[in-house]
């Protein structure tokens, strides 16, 4: 195994892990809810802790990448990421509950900036796209972590065994691969500080177009089975086949989307993901039946697949920042679109209704594909001459 793939695998096991992390997490939500007497408020109050902890972490994270190298990070951040999963399955009041809750999205985020300025590093030397195929592996420890806890349920494990268990895979994983990581981030630039200053036009640009994609994603996680549910009208039974059908293809898209991007340019694909979550929206959205409402759903699916790699990977080839600097930029503002699209989504349907929230979201999708053309002179990533 030559040191290009080396690195690539050790790479694509760590964002296999945090995805496997996030994802058992995940999976035993309505369990603890249930454990410790949660109402539908506090629950809510709960799951605030995550985004919240994150939002902390991105201008921390582009600092400590930058002055610590993102190794160091990714290994320190995994390492917690992997102990701080079994404190939410500890927690016996709904106080500590969002403490762990907060820490633990604290150091998913802190894990997500390196293991990305990673992964910018690993393409640059293999000289092609390979963003999407990282996190295509976490969009199927998904799927796993998913799988597992739904094991675990049925075996009647509690979450903190269920967890410890994880954690302690994950830190094997971490130990296997900290070795094959780079050493050396590329494009270090000489900027300091924490990331609470204005980006270039470029990485205004992207982070842009990564907050309509992240804003389409939310949406579709958070409201793809009350979609079937109240407008769809399906039976109990099949109220996630939206859902399903979204994740297949994003997730699937993902192992493709590095083939196309070489095939067709960055700016090709990210206006055809546009146009795909646009489409895909409005097929729903006029016909809400259970085929055409699905088949839409795996339209944006594929569109959503490509949004968020080639947007990290463009910005982390910013000559401007450095590439955890860079990334830590784009992901604050793309972050904002999926936290704040899923309760407009809410606000909306509430005043008019459902498919009209849906509408505006496949407007968002269009910019999408709007923002990708107009940027086409600056949005081409660069990329190393050597070959594997």
């Amino acid at each position: 195994m030559n040191s290009n793939l080396k690195k690539r695998v050790a790479v694509s096991a760590v964002f296999f892990l945090s995805g496997l992390c996030f994802a058992s997490w995940a999976s035993r939500i309505p369990d603890i809810k249930n454990t410790l007497g949660l109402n539908e408020g506090q629950l809510g109050g709960v799951l605030l802790g995550l985004p919240a902890g994150s939002l902390v972490a991105l201008p921390l994270a582009g600092w400590m990448v930058h002055r610590y190298g993102s190794k160091k990070v990714v290994i320190l951040s995994a390492i917690l990421y992997a102990l701080f999963l079994p404190l939410l399955g500890l927690a016996n009041a709904v106080i500590e509950l969002i403490g762990a809750v907060i820490l633990f999205g604290l150091v998913g985020n802190l894990t997500n900036i390196a293991v990305n300025t990673q992964a910018v590093g690993v393409e640059f030397h293999y000289g092609k796209t390979i963003m999407a195929s990282f996190h295509g592996l976490w969009s199927l420890a998904g799927f796993v972590g998913g799988a597992v806890g739904a094991a675990m349920i049925d075996l009647k494990v509690t979450p903190f065994y269920h967890f410890s268990i994880v954690g302690a895979l994950c830190l094997l994983i971490i130990f296997m691969a900290y070795r094959n990581m780079l050493s050396e981030d590329i494009n270090k630039s000489s900027e300091q500080g924490l990331v609470f200053k204005k980006p270039d036009k470029l990485l205004l640009r992207i982070g842009i177009i990564a907050f309509c994609g992240m804003m389409c994603e939310g949406c579709m996680f958070d409201w793809s089975g009350v979609y079937f549910d109240k407008i769809v009208n399906v039976d109990a039974s099949l109220t996630t086949l939206g859902y399903i059908a979204f994740m297949s293809t994003m997730a699937s898209g993902r192992f493709v989307a590095d083939y196309f991007t070489q095939r067709f340019g960055a700016v090709a694909l990210l206006q055809f993901s546009g146009i795909l979550i646009f489409s895909g929206l409005l097929i729903s959205v006029l016909f809400p039946s259970l085929i055409y409402a699905t088949i839409g759903f795996l339209l944006v699916g594929a569109g959503t697949s490509s949004v968020i790699p080639l947007s990290f990977s463009i910005a982390g080839r910013s000559k401007t920042y450095s590439p955890g600097i860079a990334l830590a930029m784009v992901s604050t503002i793309a972050y904002f679109g999926f936290l704040f699209g899923p309760p407009i989504i809410g606000f909306i349907a509430e005043e008019f209704n459902l498919r009209f929230s849906f509408s505006l979201i496949a407007v968002v999708g269009a910019l999408i594909a709007v923002l990708s053309w107009t940027g086409k002179p600056i949005l081409k990533p660069a990329s190393n001459t050597t070959k594997m």
